[in-house]
């Protein structure tokens, strides 16, 4: 009933020790494979496929390093040699050791493929125009444009009140000027989907500046008009000094 209950049992404490210690140097290996080919791919991550007489590798590279190393055979199941899992069994990591020369040698054929592709690649090119006249008088023209915002949300602010909305409709497009206190927060053309020709953010285009700056001269008789209509209704009250 006993019998063989006393035999030594075999330890596989060896094997695992190679094991892991291969697993660890194709690990180290295989990430330099994976960090030429992100500097190659010129991203973070990526996978690329290698063909061998013995099966494909695919290598799956992430931030530069290796995420996995899979070895799928002509004939067996796949291998992954490396992976965020555990080390592969002993006897497929032996499989696949037996080809991992090969992928080497067909990531190797593959950068050689790219030998000489950028060597008729012209780098001598046209000179570059400046913006700066253009941007210059963008700004000169946006500034004047401020100046004349300010100066009618002083009146309004004196009028109406510390802050509001002046809007009406030039050539069909409503013109909306915000102001808060005696300055202009913003003036937009357009809408609420529309050009912001003054904001607390960044001027518009010159072209948007080229499109809409001959109608400010309208926009401010409108507002003009407005102001003499407000001077009208002034003008019609009155005070009874009897009272």
């Amino acid at each position: 009933m006993t019998e063989g209950l006393e035999s030594d049992v075999e330890s596989t404490d060896d094997v695992a020790e190679r094991r892991n210690e291969l697993a660890t140097r194709v690990r180290t290996h295989a990430g330099e494979i994976a960090r030429e080919l992100a500097v190659l791919q010129g991203g973070d991550y990526g996978q690329e496929e290698f063909e061998t007489d013995g099966g494909s590798w695919t290598l799956k590279y992430e931030a530069g390093d290796v995420q996995y190393l899979r070895f799928d055979p002509k004939s067996g199941s796949e291998t992954y040699v490396v992976s965020s899992q555990q080390p592969p069994e002993p006897e497929a990591l032996e499989t696949a050791m037996a080809d991992y020369g090969a992928f080497v040698a067909a990531y190797n054929e593959y950068v050689r493929s790219f030998d000489g592709l950028l060597e008729d690649v012209p780098d001598d090119f046209p000179e570059v125009e400046s913006t700066a006249e253009l941007v210059a008088e963008r700004d000169r023209i946006v500034e004047r444009i401020r100046e004349v915002g300010n100066a009618m949300a002083s009146e309004l602010y004196r009028y109406e009140g510390e802050y509001g909305t002046y809007a009406t409709t030039v050539a069909g497009t409503r013109w909306e000027l915000k102001w808060d206190g005696d300055a202009v927060s913003y003036l937009r053309v357009g809408g609420s989907d529309g050009t912001y020709l003054l904001s607390q953010y960044g001027p518009p285009s010159a072209p948007e500046v080229r499109r809409l700056a001959d109608d400010v001269g309208s926009f401010v008789e409108a507002f003009n008009e407005h102001v003499d209509d407000l001077e009208a209704d002034l003008s019609r009250v009155s005070f009874d000094e009897s009272i």
